[in-house]
């Protein structure tokens, strides 16, 4: 059997360990609150439990809201899962994945990303949400603070920026508000770190060369069926 006749299922490694940090964290915060009905003398432990406590409920929190997938690899393409929404991305419209790289000093340092060129940033504005758009945007900040250090012409960058609140147009398409932000990003990301769209490699089951080797087996095999 091919392996593109079989879906695969990615699932986030940082959605691990959500029910203990949310139970640690509950338990802090109670303790916490008995410290300080107990009488001032307990008054410090009872901040350090309840401090630490909410922190802990936090962090389980944003871990448990997580979805139970993060990937979906079908013949078609590649599903993302977000908790803000989901968006598919066509094999056929992929150009390349890889590990996106930048030069630091005389190194080069590989993010934590799995990076993906597209062929057409349209298809993919065609089917992200709005919620979605505007959480990507919110989250690709540390991308685009590393791609203002490797550009030495910051003017051009800015340049770019600007225009996030223009339309995008791409062929004849065209798109406004918030899917035009998002078109403007991907195009900007692409134009300094070489790839449209990134997923975290904390929010995968497996080493990042691992699952770039699935990607690279489903595109062939899809490209095959074509």
């Amino acid at each position: 059997m091919k392996l593109i006749d079989e879906a695969v299922f990615i699932r986030p490694i940082n959605k691990r360990n959500g029910l203990t940090l949310t139970f640690v964290g509950i338990l802090g915060v109670v303790l916490g609150l008995g410290f300080f009905l107990s009488g001032s003398h307990l008054f410090a432990p009872g901040i350090i439990c309840f401090a630490l406590g909410a922190i802990a409920l936090v962090l389980g929190g944003s871990k448990l809201v997580e979805p139970e997938v993060t990937v979906e690899l079908t013949k078609e393409g590649i599903t993302y899962f977000h908790r803000r929404g989901q968006v598919v991305i066509e094999w056929q419209n992929i150009q390349r994945v890889d590990q996106p790289r930048v030069s630091q000093g005389l190194d080069m340092l590989t993010l934590p990303y799995i990076g993906i060129k597209l062929k057409r940033v349209s298809p993919v504005l065609e089917c992200i949400s709005l919620r979605l758009a505007a959480g990507l945007l919110t989250e690709q900040r540390p991308l685009l603070m590393t791609a203002s250090a490797q550009d030495e012409d910051l003017s051009a960058l800015e340049s770019q920026m600007c225009a996030e609140f223009t339309p995008f147009i791409e062929n004849n398409d065209r798109y406004k508000g918030v899917l035009a932000m998002f078109g403007h990003r991907c195009r900007i990301l692409d134009s300094h770190l070489g790839y449209h769209l990134f997923i975290a490699t904390d929010t995968i089951d497996r080493p990042a060369d691992e699952f770039l080797k699935l990607l690279r087996d489903y595109k062939q095999q899809s490209s095959e069926l074509l």
